[in-house]
């Protein structure tokens, strides 16, 4: 896995296991609820005009969406925040940029690997083992995205075999063809492409969506106080 981020898309580790990649030299990262992702790629529209063209790439770790963005987005994150006048609302919205690490998502099967990848998509017991730590709101994307350009992803392996939970894994894989970093959403993209939003339209879509999120999150906790009462 290590030699695929760095040979063939370029992108730079970090020594250690799990694999880690570096932000802050081909791409920046937005981490948001997974809850509030999905809610902003629908909003944003269909990921690409065809489906060799899946969009920027978007993962998925627990309860997290990472969206990369082009390298410098993360510090253009809180002036483009303030801008939007989102700046004095506490949302759960953040970037990682220079210096930076995020763990490497799974490898999405392609090609000949593709059914050794659909083969171990599936564990022990039968059922489905695709992207278990985005929970039942991220599996129905996996598979969608993995539609328009690769397999879905099995859930990555401990060293003694066992599916490890909470582990990265691809929701849009990154595009070989091209260079992956051409997909990525930044401010220079006026309008953004068919690809990727520009960053501004993405950074306001995913604060609306935080903020909402959180509105509701604050809303159905009295509920369930009195649920359970």
């Amino acid at each position: 896995m290590r030699w695929y981020y760095e040979s063939v898309l370029g992108w730079p580790t970090a020594p250690g296991t799990p694999v880690r990649l570096r932000t802050g030299v081909r791409f920046d990262v937005l981490d948001v609820p997974v809850q509030a992702g999905h809610a902003a790629l629908r909003r944003l529209g269909p990921p690409g005009a065809t489906p060799r063209r899946p969009g920027f790439p978007v993962a998925l770790r627990g309860g997290r969406m990472l969206l990369l963005v082009a390298a410098g987005g993360a510090e253009e994150l809180p002036g483009l925040l303030e801008w939007l006048e989102w700046g004095s609302l506490p949302l759960d919205l953040t970037a990682v940029g220079a210096g930076g690490l995020m763990e490497a998502p799974l490898l999405p099967a392609t090609g000949a690997a593709g059914a050794a990848g659909s083969a171990g998509a599936t564990d022990a017991t039968g059922s489905a083992d695709v992207a278990g730590s985005a929970g039942a709101a991220g599996s129905a994307d996996v598979g969608r995205a993995g539609r328009g350009s690769a397999l879905p992803p099995p859930r990555p392996r401990n060293h003694d075999g066992r599916a490890r939970r909470g582990a990265a894994v691809w929701l849009r894989p990154p595009e070989q063809e091209g260079g992956a970093e051409t997909s990525l959403p930044a401010l220079s993209a006026v309008g953004g492409t068919a690809a990727a939003p520009d960053l501004a339209r993405l950074v306001h879509t995913l604060a609306t969506e935080c903020h909402r999120f959180r509105l509701s999150s604050r809303c159905a906790s009295p509920r369930l106080a009195r649920a359970t009462r």
